[in-house]
């Protein structure tokens, strides 16, 4: 499929430094950025979301007796953090970028607005969309779905940290797990597959919008899933 605008999931786990237990690592940055700027030169439109997971979770927030939604609150807080992060790193390879925000926050980020986030594509420039959706109760996979349906994308690249893509079973706990080269949005909520939350995938599953899903920490994966089909998971909309 010749790819015209995408939009990129990233977690927030895949900018963190693990062995240093900081946030943001800068090689991490510059290597998600790299990608992205190689897509971007082909031509085609880029926007993205982020997730937080290297700055904040509901399970601490749950343990300390945070009340959900102003936990979820702090997550979008942390989305907007990576977005800030990641806008510089593609900045410093030569690309225009802009953060759209959910949440007001006009010092550091513009407000979403659907019409302003396409004129932006369509001037050339990455559009990072921060803030989650903007309410509680909603996951950045849930954001990605609304955001590439509303910007009208024909795919959305599950940049995943260390998973190949779908698989059977859990890899992790079983050494026959096989993985799924192409699976329908039905066959993924029947099977419970856990790729990204059953809302997400719910909003999508009528739509003409596919998901790739495929490993991040390969080199050069990123730009590799425009033209092999091969590559990770396809999953897309049944007959």
């Amino acid at each position: 499929m010749a790819y015209h605008r995408i939009l990129i999931k990233l977690s927030g786990e895949a900018l963190a430094d693990n062995h240093a237990k900081t946030i943001l690592e800068s090689d991490h940055l510059s290597r998600v950025a790299k990608a992205i700027k190689r897509i971007h030169d082909r031509g085609i439109q880029v926007s993205i979301v982020i997730g937080a997971g290297n700055i904040w979770r509901g399970k601490l927030a749950r343990s300390i007796g945070i009340e959900a939604s102003t936990a979820d609150y702090m997550g979008m807080l942390g989305t907007i953090i990576n977005s800030l992060a990641l806008q510089s790193a593609l900045e410093n390879e030569g690309v225009q970028c802009r953060v759209l925000s959910s949440i007001h926050v006009e010092q550091v980020a513009e407000n979403y607005i659907r019409r302003r986030a396409i004129r932006h594509l369509e001037k050339g420039r990455v559009v990072i969309f921060a803030g989650g959706t903007g309410s509680p109760y909603f996951s950045t996979d849930t954001t990605a779905s609304l955001r590439a349906m509303e910007i009208q994308a024909e795919a959305i690249f599950m940049a995943k940290n260390g998973v190949e893509g779908v698989y059977d079973r859990d890899p992790k706990q079983h050494a026959d797990a096989k993985l799924i080269p192409v699976l329908t949005f039905d066959e993924m909520l029947n099977k419970k597959l856990e790729v990204m939350d059953l809302t997400a995938v719910s909003l999508l599953k009528n739509s003409d919008i596919v998901i790739r899903v495929f490993d991040m920490n390969h080199e050069g994966n990123m730009e590799a899933v425009l033209d092999n089909p091969a590559i990770g998971t396809t999953l897309k909309k049944g007959v």
